[in-house]
């Protein structure tokens, strides 16, 4: 197939300004990491507490943030829904770093870990706020394969400065000549270095555009409500992210290779100063410290700039494989390198090792945004935040337990700091050192070796994207509240009519009159012809309208199908073939060629007799696609074709269209009207009056026409509407109503809908999709 170019070029101001969070993203944590030696050291804690305070904010920081990822995705602002948090969370971050480090040796070792917690847990709450959002504004920035890892590698090579810069940190903390004493010193730093990094983290918020979603009604509302259900929506994330086959393999291929280097990377200062410098500290200079910077250095300089360039000529893929085994090479070398009396051999070896580390983020970022418009395709949502979170969860999580295995080791090969070593101890400290990372970076190279998310798919992804957002057709009433409100008069009178009353009733009581309502059999179902896996462009086969009609003919007597073509005209052949009547309606859009073909199909199924009512068009007035006066003349084309078949022709839409447009009432034989209490933001307890109140309204100007209602229901799942909440119970209390009242009033209704329509998660989110009876597997709800 022909490409589609998607380019989205970023310019190199807001790639910088990006770059800038990055490095201040990495530099809070080099710095914690490089500072918190005083905190055995100087302070007198023991390893243990060391371990707590290494261990548990990291794990504090990896299980928040899927939730800062929903809070995130679901943001409506007029700042959009990453830069205001950004914002606060580079605030929180610069307090809680300058607080943390303001401890008093006289202030006694249990105070001062309890006071370092706490400051931890806030620092990283700060960490969880800025930078899950801020992960998601790169994933956000342009929709192109390769321009994804441009944005990526001017980011990881700003970032990588704090790697130049954090092994510095030594030098200053334990030379007096600077700020005093080390424990002095680190107090200083740490309040210039959190003034500094705040400020570096508040450039993307202040730079970076965005769009308001102030009025994005996609988005769930962040209520206290909704914060309280969202861990369930955050596992249903979860669930949903971990079936695409490729993001697990780029979450398991970060955490091994992320985090075997970070299980040993503690391991270098006690490798040059106990190895090569036979313990002596004061000897080994600032070989440690140069161990760390040349090797950031040549990540910024060198790695960064050759990924990148050779991901866009072979793939990012292929980048990786490539850069990782140039790492294992990296990592034998050093093994070889580190020779006592000569501490300058292992600078010939930093180059290769870098890459590991250094293209690692640099392409696993960039393919994640890919992994992001996956999910866009099969689910209708964009969720940066929930897929930055979740990749970051793994990191996090692995970077927390790196932390107690890096312990455990020392202890495993008897390693104790500051005391004299064994050979044996040495040597386990540097085979841990290579082999570790050796193993794990092999494994990663064995996941991601079928990696199959190619340049190819990522243009046909994107093209298919661009394709629905420029088509944005609703396939329902997802209208707002207010209409009822505005069309009420006194006028409105209705009949005498008792409702059940479901305040004494157990949900198996609801259960069983749901059951009894639905054996009774509705007057009418909409049909919903597409299967787990299908599109509305999908064409349908006259076997799966058979297997679903098989399920729903013993529970109803008529059913209502949206669309003449693309084997939809199958459905009222079968449904007459089962003995059910149907209404059948061709799909009207802007599309004017389709149009034609809907209209003379649904002329021919008419001529050929299974047509029971013809419905020319559905909400395409609501939608705004053709004027009412371009849909009567297809109407009445219908209508003269059909002369003295006595089938009567209408037009479906909301019933407040019709209250509107007096000349489509006088051109339709029968009115078929949408009306939906759930989308007006109607509570269940005042649903069944509403839904009486708008087909009143309905009647008054219906010209004494017949009216049918054809189509309402209630969701069982998804976000709130105003005052209308989803959920099993409600869809069965509004099952059970509108049935009692249409029976016992012989009024016409088609309930919405029969099955679960997963497809429509991608135009209309969660909530369009749950409206069935029986779910996207054809199983019974309820």
């Amino acid at each position: 197939m022909s490409k589609v170019n998607t380019s989205s070029k970023v310019p190199m101001g807001q790639k910088i300004a990006f770059g800038l969070g990055m490095l201040a993203n990495q530099m809070f944590p080099a710095a914690m990491g490089i500072f918190m030696v005083v905190l055995i050291q100087d302070y007198g804690l023991s390893t243990l507490m060391w371990g707590i305070l290494f261990f548990l904010p990291r794990l504090f920081d990896s299980f928040t943030d899927p939730i800062m990822g929903f809070i995130s995705d679901n943001t409506r602002s007029i700042w959009g829904r990453r830069r205001q948090y950004v914002l606060l969370g580079a605030l929180i971050m610069g307090i809680a770093f300058s607080f943390l480090w303001q401890l008093y040796i006289e202030d006694g070792v249990s105070y001062n870990f309890t006071y370092f917690l706490i400051w931890s847990l806030l620092f990283y709450l700060g960490l969880t706020i800025f930078s899950v959002p801020y992960v998601a504004m790169g994933y956000e920035m342009s929709d192109d394969f390769h321009e994804r890892t441009n944005i990526m590698a001017v980011a990881q090579s700003i970032g990588q400065w704090a790697w130049v810069i954090a092994p510095w940190f030594w030098v200053v903390m334990y030379d007096d000549s600077w700020f005093g004493t080390t424990t002095d010193t680190t107090r200083t730093l740490g309040v210039w270095v959190a003034i500094i990094c705040a400020l570096l983290a508040m450039v993307p918020a202040f730079f970076i555009k965005s769009k308001s979603t102030k009025d994005d009604e996609s988005l769930t509302p962040l209520t206290l409500k909704t914060l309280g259900g969202s861990l369930k929506q955050i596992l249903e994330n979860f669930k949903e992210a971990f079936k695409i086959p490729v993001f697990r393999k780029l979450c398991y291929s970060t955490f091994l290779i992320f985090n075997a280097f970070n299980v040993v990377a503690g391991f270098s200062f006690f490798i040059v100063v106990y190895y090569l410098f036979n313990g002596d500290a004061g000897a080994a200079g600032l070989w440690p410290t140069l161990l760390g910077s040349i090797g950031a250095l040549a990540t910024t300089f060198m790695v960064i700039p050759i990924v990148a360039k050779i991901s866009k000529t072979m793939g990012k893929k292929n980048a990786f494989l490539v850069s990782q085994g140039i790492s294992i090479l990296g990592y034998i070398m050093l093994w070889f390198l580190f020779i006592p009396g000569k501490p300058y051999m292992f600078l010939f070896a930093l180059p290769f090792f870098s890459f590991g580390i250094g293209s690692l983020f640099t392409l696993m970022m960039s393919m994640t945004s890919d992994v992001i418009d996956i999910d866009e395709l099969n689910t209708g949502k964009r969720r940066e935040g929930v897929f930055g979170a979740i990749y970051w969860l793994m990191v996090k999580f692995g970077f927390a337990f790196a932390g107690l295995a890096t312990g455990a080791i020392m202890a495993l090969v008897g390693f104790v700091p500051d005391t004299e070593n064994t050979e044996a101890s040495i040597t386990g400290i540097r085979i841990f050192y290579s082999g570790l990372p050796i193993v794990g970076t092999l494994t990663a190279m064995w996941i991601m070796r079928n990696y199959d998310h190619t340049e190819e798919k990522a243009l046909e992804i994107s093209a298919e994207l661009a394709k629905r957002k420029k088509k944005n057709k609703k396939a329902s009433s997802a209208y707002g509240a207010g209409h009822l409100t505005s069309i009420s008069n006194s006028n409105l009178k209705l009949e005498n009519f008792t409702e059940i009353n479901f305040t004494d009733k157990t949900l198996s009581e609801v259960k069983g009159l749901f059951k009894e309502k639905l054996k009774n059999k509705t007057h009418g179902l909409c049909f919903s012809p597409y299967v787990e896996g299908q599109d509305i462009n999908d064409i349908l086969s006259e076997s799966q309208i058979r297997i679903r009609m098989d399920i729903i003919s013993p529970y109803t007597k008529w059913v209502r199908s949206f669309s003449c073509v693309e084997g939809n005209e199958l459905i009222p052949k079968v449904a007459h073939d089962k003995g059910l009547k149907s209404i059948v309606g061709a799909w009207i859009s802007d599309d004017k060629e389709r149009n034609e073909r809907e209209i003379n199909k649904l002329i021919a199924l008419a001529k050929s007799g299974k047509v029971d009512i013809a419905a020319v068009g559905n909400e395409v007035l609501l939608r705004g696609e053709i004027t009412e006066k371009e849909l009567i003349e297809y109407i009445n084309r219908v209508k003269e074709a059909l002369a003295g078949l006595e089938i009567p022709v209408g037009y479906v839409d909301t019933y407040y269209e019709y209250y509107k447009r007096p000349e489509l009432v006088n051109a339709c034989d029968v009115i078929l009207a949408n009306c939906y209490p759930f989308w007006e933001g109607f509570g269940i307890e005042d649903s069944l009056t509403h839904l009486r109140e708008m087909y009143e309204i309905t009647k008054q100007i219906s010209k004494g026409k017949k009216i049918i209602i054809a189509e309402t229901g209630w969701p069982s799942q998804g976000q709130t509407v105003d005052d209308a909440h989803p959920s099993q119970l409600n869809a069965m209390r509004y099952f059970i109503q509108t049935q009692e009242w249409a029976t016992a009033k012989n009024i016409e209704i088609f309930h919405f809908s029969s099955f679960d329509e997963s497809w429509k998660v991608r135009i209309e989110g969660e909530l369009g999709a749950r409206w069935g009876i029986w779910d996207k597997n054809e199983k019974l709800k309820y």
